[in-house]
């Protein structure tokens, strides 16, 4: 990790800032973790999560932003005077972001997470309670929900070739497809909230050991966003360590705010990511069928520039808008 290339530090208490008056009694339950937050262009999501993180009584917090130009930051001091910035600069990405902001923390495990995130009561501790219970454990995800409450496959194993190149093929027009069902792996949500090994999780939102997340050098900054997540999970399964999944600790993700504003630079980023990936893990014989791979990433982030079009372009029906 290159902790302090590019991030300039903007404010800090030194020292958890105080719970809000309303909520005295949080105080006596501190979390012993660090929240690191990462920004680029959220809006007042970025205020609200730091807001409800805060109100759970972390021990440090540090929000690492990718040059917003919105108002979030404004909004966060305005609301959360006292929390500690760091300001890039520029748009570094997700993992590198995140790296600086590990850094910058000193607790024994870290939250990394979307600005655009509700942590549901009670899921630190759940996450927490995870890798207190097994030593072998780096880095553990809770559920995360959209905000129509659906579960999203923020948990998996590594798929086979057959369904990650159905899912590529199919899953974007045809959602309902078998491989996109597998791919997905919806079987992992567990009823009765026992954590289960998985092989990744998804890096909207994940409690790392702090020992573990430097033993493997933290994020490859290669990867601006996508695939950072699967990638740091498959270094640390190759280092020997495992990774949970935590069904018992939901958050919601509102998912989009600011990727939204880019499309087409993100669907450009996430094959990129998936074809650096493809060539990092692939072993032995399957290197021989990476040149199908790229094909088919390429086949596929066309399919998916093609469905932005579609959703882009207005209904015949529908009377123009003057003000965009």
């Amino acid at each position: 990790m290159s902790p302090d290339i590019g991030a300039r530090r903007v404010g800090r208490t030194g020292k958890p800032s105080p719970t809000p008056p309303s909520d005295p009694d949080r105080v006596a339950s501190l979390h012993q973790l660090a929240v690191v937050i990462v920004n680029y262009e959220s809006g007042e999501a970025l205020a609200r999560c730091a807001e409800g993180l805060h109100a759970e009584g972390v021990a440090e917090m540090v929000v690492v932003d990718n040059g917003s130009s919105d108002g979030s930051l404004a909004e966060l001091r305005r609301r959360l005077p006292g929390v500690e910035v760091l300001v890039t600069g520029r748009n570094l990405g997700y993992g590198p972001a995140a790296n600086r902001g590990v850094a910058a923390t000193s607790a024994p495990s870290v939250l990394v997470c979307n600005p655009d995130l509700v942590v549901h009561a009670g899921a630190l501790s759940v996450l927490e309670g995870v890798l207190e219970d097994d030593p072998g454990c780096a880095l553990v995800g809770p559920l995360i929900r959209t905000s129509e409450g659906d579960r999203y496959p923020s948990a998996r194993q590594f798929p086979s070739m057959v369904d990650a190149a159905g899912h590529a093929l199919f899953g974007i027009f045809a959602p309902d497809n078998r491989f996109t069902h597998a791919y997905h792996q919806s079987r992992l949500e567990s009823p009765d909230g026992v954590p289960r090994v998985v092989d990744w999780v998804s890096g909207a939102c994940f409690l790392v050991r702090r020992s573990a997340f430097e033993q493997v050098g933290g994020f490859d900054e290669s990867y601006f966003m996508y695939a950072e997540d699967v990638d740091l999970c498959w270094r640390l399964g190759r280092a020997g360590w495992t990774v949970a999944y935590a069904t018992a600790a939901e958050v919601t993700h509102l998912q989009g705010i600011s990727t939204d504003r880019h499309p087409f630079r993100m669907i450009y980023e996430h094959h990129r990511s998936l074809l650096r990936f493809a060539g990092r893990s692939s072993e032995g014989w399957r290197r021989a069928l990476l040149p199908l791979v790229a094909l088919g990433i390429g086949a596929r982030a066309l399919l998916a520039c093609l469905a932005q079009v579609s959703r882009s372009r207005p209904a015949a029906t529908e009377a123009p808008d003057h003000r965009l």
